[in-house]
This record gives C-alpha cells, structure tokens and sequence, in this order.
C-alpha cells in the first residue's frame, strides 16, 4: 500500500533501555495481604482480563501518538498509519470497487487526517474520525464518476458472514463464492449514500449515532437509507446475507 507521502518511518528501530532491577535492599520479607476487591478480580477468565487490558494500553499507546504527531512527529504518525492502513483501504475498497483508487484514496485520507489532527476531538473515537474523512472522501470521488466499472479481476472483500469455514467442503466454498460476487455487485448498484452505510454498518459495524456524525445527518436518515437499501437488497434473496449476527429487526 503507498504510504503516506513525506512520512518515513521504522517500527521498532528504537531501543529503548532501562534499569529492571530490584534492589535487594528495599524487598520485604513480610508477604501483603489480598484485599476481597483484588481477590474478586481473580475470579474473572483471564482471557477476558487481558482482553480488556490490552485495549487500555492500546487506546492510551494511540493517544501518545496523536499527541507526538500533533507535535509533528512524523515518525509517531506513521505508527498510525501502520495500526490502521488496513481498515482504511478496506473502506476505501469497498466504497470504489477499484484497488488502484483504493490505494489513492487510502493515502488521501492519511494525509487530510495528517493536516487536520488540530480538528481532531479526544473525546471521540480516533477511528471513527479517520473513517469519517476515508468515506467522505471516497463519496466524494463516486460523485465525480458518470458510471461505476465493476472489476471481474478484483473481487469485494467478502462480509465476515460469508467467510468460508475451511472445514466446508467445496461445494460450499464455491456457493459463497459466488454469494460474495453477488454481494459486490449488489453494493455496486445502491446509490453512494446508500452504499456509504451499509458499508459503515455491517462492515465496520458502527452504532447509528457514528455513521449519522460522519455523513452529517441524523440517526433516523441512517435508519431509513439502511432500511431502503436492504428492501432493495432483498428483492434478489440477499438481505439476509448482509444483516449482522447481532441484529434481528429490521430497521425503521
């Protein structure tokens, strides 16, 4: 993916030393007692413990960098660039069915994200801001297009409910094969703010309050655009397809 355009940068490739050891001195002999608080963490699985950990280190790790960059640390940004290149280009994909202009449009949003980090609010998502400006941009670009060219070559990356199970036999994997094609030049022929949430939603999975900030509009709008276009879906046996595990009712 082309990176960020002035911005070069190692992960990693500074080591950072320190002293970890324990003076003897101020060990003591005498073994702390459990307060019932700690011993009641205990009983929680550890892996939802460390779960939850890790995101707290990784929202805090982000917000040092935001902080580098807005200092103008390009170094620091681009350790943004890397955590989030993936989900940016994923966007950008499936808004303009087109990896090459993905690409461009990816390196666009780094940049506009880069210029605007003052603009930024701490209070919000990092995520969801860097998305919005992804989105927009990408509307934006289909606006300016008289007709969209599907790509044979260059299938959508499919919607985790059509992901194959490796232990389906072939006859399976070949029938959501073709599911995923359908699914792509579903989203093809919606109109682009129809297309805009249905990927925010059931790609990202956004609440409706994310998706109505990023696409300047409100909650009932993001309701009604979602709910036309899974009617539309609907009338060729898709809508069930699309609808995330979580969500059962169909919107309103």
């Amino acid at each position: 993916m082309t990176m960020l355009s002035g911005i070069h940068y190692k992960i990693g490739s500074r080591n950072v030393k320190g002293d970890t050891r324990v003076n003897s001195r101020n060990r003591s002999s005498h073994k702390p007692s459990i307060s019932p608080t700690l011993r009641a963490t205990e009983t929680f699985p550890a892996k939802l413990r460390n779960k939850g950990c890790q995101e707290i280190n990784k929202l805090n790790e982000e917000q040092v960098w935001l902080e580098q960059a807005r200092e103008g640390d390009k170094e620091a940004f681009g350790k943004i660039i890397q955590a989030y290149q993936s989900p940016v280009y994923n966007l950008a994909y499936r808004m303009l069915n087109n990896s090459g202009e993905a690409e461009e449009a990816a390196q666009e949003a780094f940049i506009r994200a880069y210029t605007r980090l003052d603009s930024y609010n701490p209070n919000h998502k990092f995520s969801t801001w860097l998305l919005s400006i992804t989105s927009n941009y990408c509307i934006d670009q289909i606006r300016k297009r008289r007709a969209i060219l599907l790509s044979i070559d260059e299938p959508l990356a499919p919607h985790p409910a059509l992901m194959s199970d490796r232990r389906k036999g072939p006859e399976a994997k070949t029938l959501e094969g073709e599911q995923q094609d359908m699914v792509q030049t579903l989203l093809q022929e919606l109109p682009a703010d129809y297309r805009q949430a249905v990927v925010l939603r059931y790609w990202h999975e956004l609440s409706y309050e994310e998706i109505a900030e990023m696409m300047d509009t409100t909650v009932s709008a993001i309701k009604s655009r979602l709910f036309r276009a899974r009617k539309q879906l609907a009338e060729v046996g898709m809508a069930m397809n699309l609808n995330p595990s979580y969500e059962n009712a169909v919107a309103s």
